[in-house]
């Protein structure tokens, strides 16, 4: 197990990795529905960070790995084209779209990229804080997917708020 590459970041645990999806597709729970609406349980977990994310059609994100973290992304509506595989692997990734009202599971060591076939909003509610010193510090950034013809960011490209991202 990699230990904690920030003090802000706990080391992971056998305990915890134990309660993960065994799958990176989520069966979500049956949401209770009543004359209000509905309540869809998504994660009952602790977590550090939750974070609502738009991408415009067309966008990449992620290409990289982390260290300890873990994320559960839940489409609220669009698309992410959702590519995964192995880290230290040289196969090419698994792709698996997530639709509005999916969610996927990422854990830790394991290479993972988004692309965008329409405008996305998602909700990523993960293990680690998501402050920028946090995050760049148990990310490792790959070319696992080719940003050729998407819009991308690495850092020290400009974003106009000073944040990277996912």
């Amino acid at each position: 197990m990699p230990d904690s590459p920030h003090p802000n970041i706990k080391p992971l645990t056998e305990e915890e990795m134990a309660t993960w999806p065994k799958e990176p597709l989520v069966l979500l729970e049956k949401p209770f529905v009543d004359a209000r609406g509905a309540i869809q349980p998504l994660v009952d977990m602790m977590m550090e960070s939750a974070a609502m994310i738009s991408s415009k059609k067309g966008s990449q994100r992620a290409n990289h790995y982390h260290k300890t973290d873990w994320h559960y992304c839940y489409v609220v509506s669009g698309c992410i084209e959702y590519y995964h595989r192995p880290t230290g692997s040289d196969a090419e990734p698994e792709m698996i779209p997530v639709r509005e009202g999916q969610m996927v599971f990422t854990p830790p060591m394991v290479d993972h990229g988004m692309r965008f076939p329409e405008d996305t909003v998602f909700l990523t509610l993960s293990r680690n804080p998501r402050d920028q010193e946090s995050y760049e510090a148990d990310v490792i950034r790959i070319e696992m997917l080719d940003t050729e013809g998407h819009t991308s960011w690495k850092p020290g490209d400009e974003t106009g708020d000073g944040s990277g991202g996912e």
